[in-house]
């Protein structure tokens, strides 16, 4: 699976700045509502899912990365966005670092296939340090897109 086929390019952020797990949970949720990925009488239920899956155990998976994901019977299809933070978000990641680069996927519930594959994807892509040192650096969606699309066309990895 390629991100292509579940990042919506209307809902990636290179400008988030907030401060916590939430509020950043909060922010990529609303930027798939506003890309018309989410349904507006659904979006707390799919934050509140989000964080209860937080619950578990952080997906700050360490060097600055997280991927926070839900299963919601609200969605017909796997989308999903990314966003970037200069500043860092405290995530309570593994490594007890800040994140810089998120992730979030929200699926249904069932289509399991397409949400691993797609975490699959993401773990593989961001396991290459010049992807995301890119990532990093990245001050437009556009900038975002272009890098997903090389990681796409194995560019990096």
């Amino acid at each position: 699976m390629k991100f292509v086929d579940f990042v919506s390019r209307e809902a990636i952020r290179t400008d988030i700045e907030v401060d916590n797990k939430e509020q950043v949970i909060r922010a990529m949720a609303n930027a798939l509502l506003e890309a018309g990925k989410i349904a507006e009488d659904q979006h707390e239920s799919i934050v509140e899912a989000i964080l209860k899956r937080e619950e578990l155990g952080s997906t700050g998976i360490g060097r600055g990365v997280a991927v926070p994901h839900t299963k919601h019977p609200s969605v017909k299809e796997l989308v999903g966005t990314v966003a970037v933070s200069d500043s860092g978000v405290d995530f309570d990641s593994l490594d007890g670092e800040k994140v810089h680069l998120l992730f979030m996927l929200v699926s249904p519930p069932d289509r399991p296939g397409d949400h691993l594959r797609a975490l699959e994807n993401i773990s593989r892509q961001l396991r290459d340090e010049t992807f995301c040192r890119f990532l990093k650096q990245s001050k437009e969606p556009g900038d975002v897109w272009q890098l997903l699309e090389e990681a796409d066309n194995n560019q990096f990895v």
